[in-house]
């Protein structure tokens, strides 16, 4: 990770946000160095839904070239669902499968648009590649998968309902 730059961080500690979002404004500022790979979705779920980006990756500025990737688990699925299966088991079924089968496309590069803020253009870029994945779009993180909803969004989606009654 040395050799290639990686920039590791604390999610959840404030200094190492504001650090990462120095390193890349610096990185795209130098028009000689490679693109970023910036994974914004935070972990992966079962190949049916893209689920809300972070936003940091999205208020640095520069142009985002997404890319949509979809699994075909008809030969093995890269999926790890750690309620059903321990580590060791998934690696063992991964590592056995026939093949993995990995659909990956290439979108056209998209700039953020004056008027937008960094979640309305994370949501748009998500929006471009669920489309192309043939997925549907959730406004939720992948934490959900290991920690219980937030009172806010239960409230959100209580007042929601309130209002179709």
């Amino acid at each position: 990770m040395q050799t290639t730059r990686h920039v590791l961080f604390e999610r959840s500690e404030m200094k190492d946000r504001h650090l990462v979002r120095k390193k890349i404004r610096e990185h795209i500022a130098d028009k000689t160095n490679l693109p970023i790979l910036i994974f914004p979705e935070g972990t992966c779920i079962n190949n049916t839904s893209v689920m809300m980006f972070k936003k940091g990756s999205f208020e640095v500025g520069g142009t985002i070239h997404p890319v949509a990737i979809k699994y075909d688990p008809r030969f093995g699925d890269v999926f790890w669902n750690s309620t059903k299966y321990s580590v060791m088991t998934h690696l063992f079924n991964v590592m056995t499968s026939w093949a993995i089968v990995c659909n990956v496309w290439y979108l056209p590069p998209m700039v953020k648009e004056e008027e937008e803020d960094a979640v309305h253009f994370a949501n748009r870029v998500k929006a471009v590649i669920a489309a192309q994945g043939g997925m549907s779009v959730l406004p939720w993180d992948g934490g959900l998968k290991r920690k219980k909803v937030k009172e806010s969004f239960k409230e959100e989606q209580q007042k929601k309902y309130c209002q179709i009654v």
